[in-house]
């Protein structure tokens, strides 16, 4: 989802191939031996292709070759290190979390309450930022935003009735901002399988 999200705001041109997970093509593994989505692969007539196999990685590869909306904050130095670092906090640390807490709920296990607080150490850290700016870094949108929206959103559906009041009012209206926007209805479009390479 984030992969798309960077391409789609990049507003880069590719050919989308949507894969079953459960039946691999034999060129998707060829491309990868991973076996996971994103992969994107950069064609080159004088060279073997460029593979480009993780989320982050795409979004970054997008956003340096076109960033109309300044997502990467070229303007200030230290902003890019900034984002990464709260991506990266995310990514080995609260994703770990959030599997806990989904498979917990997933199969009615008792520790349900527990590992959605562990989650929440994390939440109210964005909680924080956001009372303070528009957005995660700022006033103005920024690669962290849009590298976190999937984990928050995947967070939010774990207990529905709890999230919706619970006491981050600024999250939900960050979410919100992302989920009912036009951009998330694009990236979210269904496409049919890809299952040769035609």
């Amino acid at each position: 989802m984030r992969a798309r999200i960077g391409i789609h705001k990049a507003q880069l041109q590719i050919d989308l191939r949507e894969v079953n997970l459960k039946q691999k093509t034999v060129e998707m593994l060829a491309a990868s031996a991973k076996g996971t989505v994103p992969i994107l692969v950069l064609a080159n007539e004088q060279q073997t292709p460029t593979v480009i196999d993780e989320s982050l990685d795409v979004m970054l590869w997008a956003l340096t070759n076109n960033d109309p909306d300044n997502l990467l904050h070229s303007h200030d130095q230290i902003a890019l290190p900034n984002m990464l670092k709260l991506i990266a906090q995310f990514d080995n640390e609260f994703k770990t979390c959030l599997n806990a807490y989904k498979a917990a709920k997933r199969y009615r296990e008792d520790n349900v309450i527990e590992c959605r607080h562990v989650c929440e150490v994390f939440i109210k850290e964005l909680e924080n930022r956001l009372m303070q700016s528009a957005f995660l870094m700022s006033e103005q949108e920024s690669l962290a935003d849009i590298a976190l929206v999937p984990f928050i959103r995947q967070f939010a559906k774990v207990e529905r009735q709890w999230y919706l009041q619970s006491p981050y009012p600024k999250v939900r209206q960050w979410l919100n901002h992302y989920l009912q926007s036009t951009m998330f209805t694009k990236v979210m479009a269904k496409h049919d399988l890809w299952v040769n390479n035609g």
